[in-house]
């Protein structure tokens, strides 16, 4: 199964996912600080060595900080929103009704009608079955009678990593979860 690295700043900040064969470019320059997970995700071959006559070995673990300070904070920067994310972020479940539903079955809403102005965006937008969002129609959820069970939220940098929708090892969800905000859906 293929995994990629979670690239960290020095500091822990989640900065991107990256392949092994990137992660393994930075071993090999000696930029990676420190490196966390449950032991090696892989270990990659290189070539023989003439004068030891031995392989090169690079083990690349699931989780590396990089040396140096981060180009960009990513706290600053407002996660970029996805229909795939928001319905993670919403666990599937319909904002109108509390049921939970197969993604398939569910649409994006918003809050305030595309008619009447309303954006996509995380604070415009909630996961809907079909059946409520077509009830809801044209209208707000106070004009419908239909109140939100749950409100919207921007989601945090490291909900934005788990929202992703990567295959993600257990010690790398594990590290991020044991960082989300107090409250995040995605405990």
């Amino acid at each position: 199964m293929h995994h990629d690295v979670l690239q960290l700043d020095i500091n822990g900040t989640p900065q991107a996912w990256i392949s092994p064969q990137a992660a393994a470019l930075h071993y090999a320059t000696d930029s990676v600080a420190w490196f966390d997970g449950d032991g090696p995700l892989t270990t990659l071959r290189g070539g023989i060595n003439m004068a030891t006559g031995r392989q090169s070995l690079i083990e690349v673990h699931p989780i590396i900080a990089l040396r140096g300070s981060a180009k960009v904070n990513l706290f600053d920067i407002e996660p970029a929103f996805a229909r795939d994310k928001l319905m993670r972020r919403d666990r599937f479940t319909c904002a109108y009704c509390g049921d939970t539903f197969p993604d398939r079955d569910l649409t994006v809403d918003h809050i305030l009608p595309q008619s009447r102005g309303g954006r996509d965006g995380w604070m415009e937008c909630v996961a809907s079955c079909s059946a409520c969002n077509f009830r809801k129609a044209d209208r707000t959820p106070e004009e419908a009678g239909m109140p939100l069970l749950y409100l919207p939220y921007v989601p945090s940098l490291f909900e934005t990593f788990l929202l992703e929708g990567r295959r993600i090892r257990a010690d790398v969800h594990e590290w991020l979860a044991s960082r989300l905000p107090k409250g995040s859906r995605l405990c």
